[in-house]
């Protein structure tokens, strides 16, 4: 191969693939960054990041949502493992909050988890690989 044959390649891919620079139809020559898409506003980022990001976004959901069920278990269940270590806990350090007051502070707090754990997923199913979807953008099928 000589000098003039690398020009038609930008770049290469994670796996040392050349991407050739004329080639539109190749996914990895999509641009990078946020864009309006078919289902609303999406960021379009490498492979590498998108599995990355999907998979750290799925995995705080799904703690947050643990999180905030317990929580909210805790709140309206009188005798909860969670619940009595919260009293212990608090009886430790000098505070001894109203029963009230306990439920409805374990209750907003476990509710805004749920609520916090629902925002990260749907941050995170915001983005997509290169070349995602391009398939059902171009196809005619409605």
């Amino acid at each position: 191969m000589s000098d003039t044959d690398n020009s038609e390649f930008q770049a290469v891919d994670d796996t040392g693939d050349p991407i050739a620079k004329d080639d539109p139809d190749d996914p990895r020559n999509e641009p990078v960054g946020p864009r309006v898409g078919p289902d609303g506003r999406e960021i379009v980022v490498p492979l590498r990041l998108y599995k990355t990001v999907t998979a750290f976004s799925t995995l705080a959901a799904v703690v947050a949502y643990f999180i905030g069920f317990t929580l909210v278990d805790a709140a309206t269940l009188q005798v909860s493992f969670i619940r009595a270590t919260i009293v212990y806990l608090l009886g430790v350090v000098g505070l001894a909050p109203a029963e009230g007051v306990l439920t409805a502070v374990l209750a907003i707090v476990g509710i805004g988890s749920i609520l916090f754990g629902t925002a990260v997923y749907v941050l995170g199913t915001r983005f997509r690989a290169q070349g995602m979807g391009k398939a059902q953008e171009d196809s005619s099928e409605g």
